[in-house]
């Protein structure tokens, strides 16, 4: 099963939990910058995300919406 994720922008803190948990390391840290200004995370399209949650239960901003296809 394949999956793929949304991250809100505006509500990640850039703290790395979802990078750091994310068994497939289909998501990085960009160099962009939300308007509180952090370094937001990223997912890497390209890459064979499962669609298997662990990053959102990571995120203390619960700003990761995980989508199975």
């Amino acid at each position: 099963m394949k999956g793929t994720i949304n991250i809100d922008q505006e509500r990640c803190k850039g703290c790395a939990l979802c990078i750091e948990f994310c068994p497939k390391k289909v998501i990085k840290l960009s160099d962009r910058l939300n308007a509180k200004g952090y370094f937001v995370a990223a997912f890497d399209g390209g890459k064979e995300c499962t669609g298997c949650g662990t990053c959102a239960v990571m995120c203390p901003e619960v700003a990761i919406e995980v989508m199975k296809s």
